[in-house]
């Protein structure tokens, strides 16, 4: 299985949007969210459906269900990481407001990856 380094994007002000909006959904989802990512970690772009998908121009989802409501975590591939844009709930299919904020932060990521990488302080 081809394990890969799974970040998260971090804005210029240093907010980290993956991280803010796990903090708002419960506990329980939250929990389910974490799991998914640590799968796309070790699966890397072997992860296929019902887990992630492919959705365009190079942003994928995770996917989370529970109790009737469908979580989704928007990423894309950098060289040999996953990198992780933002969550959101989803009703019918992701709104093209949140692809293109993820297409949006590629585009940044690629320009200046060690600029918009989330690392954990030691």
């Amino acid at each position: 299985m081809p394990e890969i380094d799974v970040v998260l994007f971090k804005e210029n002000n240093g907010s980290v949007p993956m991280i803010d909006w796990l903090d708002q959904i419960p506990e329980r989802a939250k929990i389910k969210c974490l799991v998914r990512i640590e799968r796309l970690a070790q699966m890397g772009n072997e992860l296929r459906r019902p887990e992630a998908d492919y959705i365009e121009d190079g942003i994928y989802e995770l996917r989370v269900a529970l109790q009737g409501i469908n979580y989704r975590m928007l990423y894309f591939y950098h060289e040999k990481q996953g990198v992780l844009s933002h969550g959101l709930i989803k009703e019918s299919r992701v709104p093209p407001n949140d692809i293109e904020l993820a297409i949006k932060r590629k585009t940044i990521f690629e320009e200046n990856s060690d600029g918009h990488t989330y690392r954990e302080e030691r």
